[in-house]
């Protein structure tokens, strides 16, 4: 039996509708979105891990996070990852 791939497509989908109703992505095009946010996922999550190390931590937290995001992402679109992830910790921890 084999395994079912976890993707991010649904969630690509609603975004794109949010942004641009009109607007369809191709198979292919979903694909790379999928592969782009896998990489950057994962970037994230190894510096993440590595500020855990650095700070003699045992707890991957939300402050990780945002720091690696900084870290990894330029200027403007830093500034905007960090708001929405304050926004979806926020919408989160108050359910």
């Amino acid at each position: 039996m084999q395994k079912r791939a976890e993707t991010y497509s649904v969630y690509i989908y609603r975004v794109l509708k949010q942004v641009h109703p009109e607007t369809g992505i191709s198979k292919r095009s979903m694909s790379i979105m999928n592969s782009f946010i896998n990489d950057v996922f994962e970037k994230i999550a190894l510096e993440a891990a590595k500020l855990v190390r650095y700070n003699k931590k045992q707890t991957l937290s939300s402050r990780e996070i945002q720091t690696a995001v900084r870290l990894l992402l330029p200027g403007e679109l830093a500034k905007h990852a960090v708001s929405e992830g304050t926004k979806a910790v926020t919408k989160y921890t108050s359910t």
